[in-house]
C-alpha cells in the first residue's frame, strides 16, 4: 500500500498527555502511551523497514552493534548475534521522513519538552528472531554529550513487543542522575554502565505494534535478546529544543536537513 492510500484512512483516535501523565514523565523518566499508529501505516513502514534493511546488507550501510566497529560485510551479515542499526532512516525514506511530522507524535513531544521541536536523529534498532542480540544498560546521553540534558526519545515499534522478543527496560527516576559509562568488551561500539544499579527494580514496557514510549535522554533503559521466532522492528526519533549545544565544544546543533525544525510556535 502506497503513503498516500495509507494518509486516506482514518486515524486512530488519541488525546494529548494528560497533566498527570506528564507529571509521571518528569518523575519516572519515561511514559508509555500504547498504540498510536493506525495499523495501515504500520504496514507502509514495515515494508520500508524491511526494504531498507535488505538493501542496507548488500551495501553495509548499516551497524550491527553486537560485533562492534567491524566494517567487515560477512562479520556483520552473519554474526551469531544481530542488533542491527540504521542511522538517519529519513534520509533514505520519505516515508520515515514523512513520520518525523505526524502530529500525534508531536504533540506528545510538545506536552515534554515545549513547542519547537527539532530534531536530534533518527534510528532503526532491528532485532531479528532468533539471534537478536541486547543492548546493555546505558544512558543516551552518555553517548550525545549533549547540554542541557533535557532531550526526550520516541521508542517506536513496528512488531508486538514482550520481554521475550526485545522489550524496552527502564529504571525509573534515573534520568536525575547521569552515571558514569565504559565501553564494552563485547560489541566495542556500546556503553556499559555494569553493576551500578539493581536490575530488580526496572519497569518492562511491553508494547502492541504501532505503540509508543516516549523517555528522557538521561534514562538507563536496555533492551535483551532476541530469541524467539518473531523479529523485532523498533525505531526512535530523538526530539531535542532548539539552542541544544554539545558539551565538548559548546556548539549549537544547527538547523539543517539532517536535524530539521520539526515544529515551531514561538
Amino acid at each position: 500500500m502506497s503513503t498516500a492510500a495509507a494518509a486516506e484512512q482514518p486515524v486512530s483516535p488519541y488525546k494529548r498527555l494528560s497533566q498527570e501523565q506528564i507529571d509521571e514523565f518528569h518523575l519516572r523518566g519515561y511514559i508509555a502511551y500504547g498504540k498510536l499508529l493506525d495499523d495501515p501505516l504500520i504496514e507502509v513502514l514495515r515494508a520500508e523497514y524491511d526494504r531498507l534493511f535488505a538493501e542496507a546488507r548488500q551495501t553495509g550501510r548499516f551497524r550491527n552493534l553486537s560485533t562492534g566497529d567491524t566494517e567487515d560485510l560477512d562479520e556483520k551479515n552473519n554474526a551469531d548475534e544481530q542488533m542491527l542499526q540504521i542511522m538517519q532512516m529519513c534520509e533514505r525514506s520519505l516515508d520515515f521522513r514523512q513520520l518525523l511530522y505526524d502530529g500525534r507524535i508531536l504533540d506528545i513531544a510538545e506536552d515534554l519538552i515545549g513547542p519547537n521541536i527539532q530534531l536530534f536523529h533518527d534510528q532503526a534498532l532491528f532485532k531479528p528472531a532468533h539471534h537478536g542480540g541486547s543492548v546493555f544498560w546505558h544512558q543516551d546521553n552518555a553517548y550525545w554529550q549533549c547540554v542541557p540534558a533535557n532531550l526526550v526519545s520516541c521508542w517506536l515499534t513496528l512488531d508486538d513487543v514482550n520481554v521475550a522478543n526485545g522489550a524496552m527496560h527502564l529504571m525509573p527516576g534515573s534520568h536525575r542522575t547521569p552515571l558514569g559509562h565504559e565501553r564494552t568488551k563485547k560489541g566495542g561500539s556500546l556503553l556499559d554502565i555494569g553493576d551500578q544499579i539493581d536490575q530488580t527494580q526496572a519497569s518492562v514496557v511491553d508494547l502492541p505494534a504501532g505503540g509508543v514510549l516516549f523517555h528522557h535522554c538521561q534514562t538507563l533503559h536496555y533492551t535483551p535478546p532476541n530469541n524467539t521466532d518473531r523479529q523485532r522492528r523498533a525505531f526512535a526519533i530523538h526530539f531535542m529544543p532548539p539552542g541544544t549545544r554539545q558539551a565538548a565544544t559548546g556548539d549549537f546543533l544547527q538547523v539543517s536537513f539532517g536535524r530539521p525544525m520539526l515544529r515551531m510556535r514561538s
